[in-house]
C-alpha cells in the first residue's frame, strides 16, 4: 500500500483540478452514511478525545475512509490537538490502494468547496475577498477563489490580529495583493464576497454590514454551539448548504431555525442540486448569497481519488 506525506499530498491537489473534481463528484453522486463519532475516556471515565469515522463510496469505483483523532489535551504532550488520515480502497475488491495526510485533504477540499459554491453564488465580477480567519483552511482561500473568480485584492482579518499580518504577508510573498485590516466592519462593507474560516462560538458577520451583491461563505463552524454570523445573515438572503447535514448540525442555521427567523425550507439548494443544474445559483447581481458548510466525505473521497490518479498516472 502506498504512503502519502501532507506535501506529495497536497502537490496533487491542485485547485483548478479540485474544484472540478468535487463537482463531478457532487454531479454523479456517491453513498456517505453519517460520520460516526465515538467519544474516548480514560480508565475513570473522563473524556480523553473524539474519534472521527467518514466513510463514502462509489460502487464499482472507490471506496474510503477519514479517520479523525480529536484529544484537545495534547498540549500537554506538544503535540497537535487534530490528526487526521485518509484511507483509500479499491470498492471493487476492498483493497487497500493508499494511505494520505488527512489534515491536507481535509483543508484542500474545504476550501476547494466553497470556491466551487463561489462559481455559482458569487458575482461574476468580483474582485475584493475578504478571508476571517488565518489557520490552515484561510491560507489556502486564495489559491482556491483565484481558480473561480478574477480576485484582485484580498483582506485578512483575524481575532489576533498579528496572524493576520502573517497571512497578509504569506500571500504578498506570492504575489497576491493582500492586506491585514483591523475593522470586520469595514472589511465585510467593501468586500464582494466575505469568506469565514474560524472555530468561532460567537457571530462575527453581521447582516446590517453585506451590501447588495455580497457573497457570504461560511466554513468553518459545524457544531450548534460555533457560530460565524448573526441570525439576521438569514432572513432575507438567498441560503445555500453544501449537504442536508448542515441543518442538523450548523450552529448558524440552528440559531436562525430555532428563533424562527428561518425555515429549513427556506434552502435554496445544496451543492449537489447546484452542481447537476437543478438550481442555477445566484438569480442576478443584487440578491445577497450565504453558504454554508460543515463538510462531506463525498468531498475527501473525490480529493483523494485525484490525488491518487495524479501520484499514480
Amino acid at each position: 500500500m502506498l504512503h502519502y506525506d501532507s506535501q506529495q499530498t497536497s502537490a496533487a491537489l491542485p485547485f483548478p483540478k479540485l474544484v472540478q473534481a468535487i463537482k463531478k463528484m457532487f454531479s454523479d453522486g456517491c453513498e456517505v452514511p453519517l460520520r460516526h463519532n465515538h467519544a474516548i475516556n480514560n480508565a475513570e471515565g473522563g473524556k480523553l478525545g473524539t474519534l472521527l469515522l467518514m466513510p463514502a463510496w462509489q460502487p464499482q469505483s472507490s471506496l474510503g475512509v477519514k479517520t479523525v483523532s480529536i484529544f484537545p489535551g495534547n498540549h500537554q504532550h506538544h503535540l497537535p490537538g487534530l490528526h487526521s488520515v485518509y484511507i483509500l480502497y479499491s470498492a471493487q475488491t476492498g483493497k487497500p490502494a493508499a494511505i494520505f495526510d488527512g489534515d491536507c485533504i481535509t483543508s484542500r477540499r474545504t476550501a476547494a468547496s466553497s470556491a466551487l459554491a463561489a462559481r455559482y453564488l458569487s458575482r461574476e465580477d468580483s474582485r475584493t475577498l475578504l478571508i476571517v480567519g488565518a489557520g490552515r483552511v484561510a491560507e489556502l482561500l486564495a489559491e482556491a477563489y483565484l481558480s473561480v473568480r478574477p480576485i484582485q485584492k484580498f483582506l485578512i482579518w483575524n481575532q489576533t490580529h498579528h496572524k493576520a499580518e502573517a497571512l497578509a504577508s504569506r500571500l504578498q510573498k506570492k504575489g497576491l495583493a493582500a492586506e491585514a485590516v483591523s475593522s470586520l466592519e469595514e472589511a465585510v462593507k467593501q468586500s464582494d464576497i466575505v469568506s469565514c474560516a474560524t472555530l468561532s462560538t460567537t457571530p462575527l458577520i453581521k447582516r446590517e454590514w453585506l451590501r447588495p451583491g455580497t457573497h457570504l461563505d461560511l466554513i468553518g463552524g459545524f457544531t450548534p454551539e460555533m457560530r460565524e454570523s448573526d441570525d439576521a445573515c438569514f432572513a432575507d438572503t438567498c441560503v445555500f448548504v453544501d449537504t442536508e447535514e448542515a441543518l442538523m448540525k450548523a450552529g448558524d442555521l440552528l440559531s436562525p431555525i430555532q428563533a424562527g427567523i428561518f425555515a429549513p425550507e427556506q434552502v435554496k439548494a445544496t451543492l449537489s442540486d447546484l452542481c447537476r443544474n437543478h438550481h442555477q445559483g445566484r438569480l442576478n447581481q443584487h440578491e445577497i448569497t450565504v453558504f454554508k458548510s460543515v463538510g462531506s466525505a463525498l468531498e475527501d473521497l473525490a480529493a483523494a481519488v485525484l490525488a491518487y490518479e495524479t501520484l499514480n498516472p
